[in-house]
């Protein structure tokens, strides 16, 4: 039995804020933008080639920035980097974790380079580098 993680609900405080840091600075693809009530307005996107989507404006209880750590992994960091900063997205520099569990400059081994960034309202997403 095959067990896939296809949804990872975002919370944020600006739906539309939101679709567009996600669409056009990231590079997100929008799936589909529904309306259910006058009040609730669910967004779903798509990283490029990804098998999970995340989805905006759902209802789930958590405090918008609060979700961290969710990690897209990549095959070039630089070129990843590089969109994400054509689209004004402040992203970190390429780290990796030492022998000590800490982050330190540059690329380390195999699956070992990553760039943090934040989103609008602070929710953290890490892009790691395929190994």
């Amino acid at each position: 039995m095959d067990w896939k993680i296809e949804v990872i609900p975002v919370p944020v405080a600006d739906v539309e804020k939101a679709k567009a840091f996600y669409s056009e600075q990231v590079g997100f693809v929008v799936d589909h933008d529904t309306r259910t009530t006058e009040e609730t307005r669910i967004v779903q996107l798509t990283p490029p080639g990804s098998g999970c989507s995340i989805v905006i404006g759902a209802p789930i209880g958590m405090a918008p920035g609060s979700l961290q750590g969710v990690q897209i992994v990549v095959d070039d960091l630089d070129a990843a980097r590089a969109r994400l900063a054509e689209g004004g997205v402040e992203a970190g520099t390429i780290k990796h974790y030492d022998q000590d569990g800490g982050l330190a400059e540059g690329r380390g081994g195999r699956w070992n380079a990553f760039v943090f960034f934040n989103d609008l309202d602070g929710n953290g997403w890490v892009l790691q580098e395929r190994g």
